[in-house]
């Protein structure tokens, strides 16, 4: 008998496809965010996101299979990530989760990792020791 993944349990694509929305939708309306897309074209970004997280959550390789390793903190080095730049991220990572209909349980892994991931983008000083 097989195993139902975290990814089928959240919902599975479609779950991840409106994480990803509605996170770059309050990017858009973030000044910190925002001001790291020039083009103000984020539907990539979004894409990106959503393969990413369908694949760390147990879902299709895609993301792998067309990018490579994800690589996250080499692929966000060159945008300045200090910690209002982290807040405003996980604000937005919040109001994207906030209202799934999942499993409190689940929003509670997914909210989780958002908090580990985000901390670990941080890469300028911010008079403290990363």
């Amino acid at each position: 008998m097989e195993e139902i993944t975290h990814y089928e349990r959240m919902g599975g694509e479609a779950t991840f496809r409106t994480i990803a929305h509605n996170f770059y939708v309050g990017v858009a309306k973030d000044p910190i965010l925002s001001a790291m897309y020039p083009a103000k074209d984020m539907a990539g970004a979004e894409d990106r996101l959503r393969l990413f997280l369908e694949q760390y959550w147990g879902g299709p390789t895609t993301y792998s299979d067309t990018r490579g390793h994800p690589r996250l903190r080499m692929r966000h080095a060159g945008f300045h990530i200090d910690t209002a730049a982290h807040d405003a991220w996980l604000r937005c990572m919040h109001a994207a989760i906030i209202d799934l209909a999942m499993e409190e349980e689940l929003k509670e892994e997914l909210w989780t990792y958002f908090q580990y991931a985000a901390h670990s983008m941080i890469n300028q000083p911010n008079g403290e020791s990363l």
